[in-house]
């Protein structure tokens, strides 16, 4: 039923934005399936009519642009904003660039691991992988993993040197 209303509810929004569409098929298949087409050439399809849609336009005011002067502009932040005074600013600046540098060592040791594993392109092949195109697999993924991990550290120097 809910599948129904949602097919329907898309089926009338694009009937109101297509003018071209001019009919529209229920169509159930042998197992209940509902789906809704623009022809009705598959067996179960019936034509409905839908309903046309109606268009209310916005309120007057809120259809009036908004044009800001010189003597209205806005302030950097509002007056009961929060103020952080600048020791706490630089204590919480400091706890950032920890937490940040934490992640770039953890994310060293994994492409360091990652790159141990991968031997140049010629890692050790598995017992499970019989298959060569298994091995194969597994390189491929260790070459993405490589790559994510090498984009990571380069993100995480980048936040580092964003920092004040």
């Amino acid at each position: 039923m809910k599948q129904q209303l949602i097919g329907l509810a898309l089926v009338a929004a694009a009937a109101g934005h297509v003018h071209a569409q001019s009919e529209v098929f229920l169509c159930v298949d042998e197992t209940g399936k509902k789906e809704y087409k623009n022809t009705g050439t598959t067996k179960g399809c019936k034509k409905i009519d839908l309903p046309g849609i109606t268009m209310i336009p916005a309120p007057p005011s809120a259809r009036k642009p908004v044009v800001q002067t010189a003597a209205a502009k806005p302030s950097a932040s509002p007056s009961d904003f929060p103020k952080v005074d600048g020791d706490t600013q630089k204590t919480r600046d400091n706890d950032r660039r920890q937490i940040l540098a934490d992640e770039m060592k953890s994310e060293e040791q994994k492409l360091a691991n990652l790159k141990k594993e991968f031997n140049n392109g010629e890692p050790e092949r598995r017992g499970d992988e019989r298959n060569y195109a298994k091995y194969q697999e597994r390189v491929a993924t260790m070459k993405d993993d490589i790559s994510r991990s090498e984009k990571n550290i380069e993100a995480l120097k980048r936040e580092i040197g964003n920092l004040k």
